[in-house]
């Protein structure tokens, strides 16, 4: 029985997160099928990772066994994939691990994960928009031989004034974000059709240009690069969480939730090895550590016609990707302020559209701030821990709900419990460890900074816990 006081604060029943979907001016249409969920998650999934990080981590971490790394890294998100799923069709309800963690854990570590997911998605959108910018450039730059000035298109600590492209980039996406899912998805899936057309061509064009004595040595910097190289590439995956946060807008989530989260995960697993194998192979991984490594590979391999190609197939993924994020966190801060753990107004969804139309704005704003401002690498760093810390509470979640309410009706039940959730959290700690102490000190200062809001707001607001205490602690 959920309880109104204790450490944890009060904890939100199933029951109470299914008919917290229910309240009028605070719902959102249920108009995703299958095919729209998938695509989300592949959409978003491939990105930075596979046509920048691939690179950089080849030559710096893993060599050519940065195909191990994807494959390490996928292993990871797939232990906690599958416990998404099962959480995803028995609540599906927006928040993804925030709402899980609410049903799981109780008030305090759910407002505490949706702190974390506010960092790892705000800030994961303007990693994306800074990389958005520079990747435009190249583009027009490989294409038409225009390059665009400095000043406009990188943050001041790397030389520019202010990135106005990727400011320009969010401000358009969180348009289309408010004027409602369906265009937002329809979007989504002819980014995602030609995101995916590139690839193929890159993997049966390069697979031609593979010389197999560029794999040997396999293991340059030892098995210990593999997992060096996977904590890197983590980033790649970073996104079939994303797909969890619209399980209120599905229209039957407890068949195609499991579905999407699952299946996309796996699609982009089989192009990040494929494509991983086949740059490897074109080139020396020492000379892979370029902003564009693919476009790099195709032009060392004469293949210049290709380097436009690639060029312009990562800016659409990158654009996608962006859209995501934005629709991921809207999505969580949106379940958060229906609950009054932020402010309830900001809940409150537009009567045409059916979106969260004001807290997509905000933060629609704030990321384009950051955009404008940060570093990539400081970015992409902090989306990583954030990450790795929400899918190690999802997969305790699950450990606990099974122990707390075993026959309560699963449609998807994470096989394997509680081995799966179990090495979830301990290969997600595994990676954790590997970040750089200063990530670790800023994820701190965020959760600080998280603490005080709680306490001084969030905690006397909550809905739940004022209904608790009327209750008398029932």
């Amino acid at each position: 029985m959920a309880t109104a006081g204790g450490v944890l604060g009060p904890r939100k029943t199933v029951e109470e997160c299914l008919e917290t979907s229910e309240v009028e001016g605070f719902r959102l249409k249920k108009e995703l099928g299958a095919l729209d969920i998938v695509v989300f998650g592949v959409g978003v999934i491939v990105g930075a990772g596979i046509f920048v990080l691939t690179g950089v981590a080849a030559a710096t971490e893993a060599g050519p066994s940065i195909t191990l790394s994807f494959v390490f890294a996928a292993v990871v998100c797939a232990l906690a994939a599958l416990c998404y799923a099962e959480f995803a069709a028995m609540v599906p309800v927006a928040g993804s691990a925030y709402t899980y963690s609410y049903a799981t854990l109780g008030q305090f570590i759910a407002f505490i994960i949706g702190w974390d997911l506010f960092l790892e998605f705000t800030v994961g959108a303007a990693a994306v928009a800074i990389g958005w910018s520079g990747q435009l450039n190249a583009t027009l730059e490989q294409i038409f031989g225009v390059t665009l000035p400095e000043a406009i298109t990188a943050p001041p600590s790397e030389g520019g004034v202010v990135n106005l492209l990727g400011m320009l980039l969010v401000f358009a996406l969180t348009y289309l974000l408010v004027r409602g899912i369906r265009i937002s998805s329809r979007a989504n899936i002819i980014m995602v059709i030609v995101t995916i057309a590139v690839l193929l061509v890159v993997i049966a064009v390069g697979a031609t240009e593979v010389n197999t004595a560029n794999w040997d040595p396999f293991f340059p910097f030892g098995f210990s690069g593999v997992i060096g190289g996977a904590a890197l590439v983590f980033f790649a995956f970073i996104g079939f969480d994303i797909v969890a946060t619209t399980a209120e807008e599905a229209r039957k989530p407890q068949r195609d939730m499991p579905r999407g989260i699952l299946g996309s995960l796996a699609i982009t697993t089989v192009l990040y090895v494929a494509v991983a194998l086949v740059l490897t192979g074109m080139l020396v991984y020492s000379e892979l550590n370029t902003a564009a490594p693919i476009a790099t590979a195709f032009e060392s391999a004469d293949r210049p016609w290709a380097s436009g190609f690639i060029f312009a197939g990562a800016l659409i993924a990158l654009t996608n990707t962006v859209l995501i994020l934005l629709l991921g966190q809207s999505r969580v801060a949106f379940a958060m302020a229906r609950d009054r753990l932020l402010p309830g107004q900001l809940a409150k969804t537009h009567p045409r559209y059916g979106t969260p139309s004001r807290i997509t704005i905000i933060i629609g704003v704030l990321v384009a701030i950051l955009a404008g401002v940060t570093p990539i690498a400081t970015a992409a760093e902090l989306v990583n821990i954030g990450t790795l810390f929400a899918f190690m509470l999802v997969s305790a979640g699950i450990l606990i709900l099974r122990r707390r309410e075993p026959d309560r009706p699963r449609p998807f039940r994470t096989p394997g419990v509680p081995i799966v959730p179990i090495l979830a959290i301990v290969l997600s700690a595994v990676l954790i460890v590997t970040l750089e102490p200063l990530t670790w000190l800023r994820f701190l200062v965020w959760m600080l900074i998280g603490l005080v809001v709680y306490f001084l707001y969030s905690r006397k607001a909550s809905i739940v816990g004022q209904r608790r205490e009327a209750e008398g602690g029932a």
